[in-house]
């Protein structure tokens, strides 16, 4: 793993920090796109939306994304096209978020996990690959979809 964004909101950053040194420690290169790494303060919104877009465009091969739940983060990413963004609160959807799904970007909610769970999750996402076979199908039917809405 090359390279990994992170951002994070206000709600989140001592975990995104833990996070962030747990992946620098595996001596992946880390990008942060949090609140606190930002001269203004933008919203989580504006932090999920530049950091799928940096990864749409190829600047990073995938991110984490952590507010309170998790929730918000994952919609904004999703809206960015070609993004599927996973919210992830056990190792198994993390793993399954790769796997069945291709996600280049996990979310997890820092008011919903604790640090242990969180490092378990990230291992689990950062360990597994997509596996194609039949869910490849699915995830062209995804873009599929996605492009249809985009082309209008």
């Amino acid at each position: 793993m090359s390279s990994i964004a992170i951002g994070a909101d206000d709600a989140a950053l001592e975990l995104k920090n833990l996070i962030k040194q747990f992946l620098q420690e595996k001596n992946i290169d880390v990008s942060d796109y949090s609140n606190d790494a930002q001269a203004e303060k933008p919203l989580y919104p504006d932090i999920a939306w530049t950091l799928a877009n940096a990864i749409r465009e190829g600047k990073h091969e995938r991110g984490i994304l952590i507010c309170g739940t998790g929730i918000g983060m994952a919609i904004v990413a999703n809206k960015v096209p070609g993004i599927r963004a996973a919210q992830c609160h056990d190792t198994y959807s993390a793993e399954r978020a790769r796997k069945s799904n291709n996600a280049q970007v996990m979310t997890l909610g820092a008011r919903v996990i604790g640090p242990e769970l969180a490092r378990s999750i990230v291992n689990s996402w950062l360990n597994s690959e997509f596996e194609g076979g039949g869910s490849s199908e699915k995830v062209d039917k995804i873009s599929y979809y996605e492009q249809s809405v985009c082309a209008k």
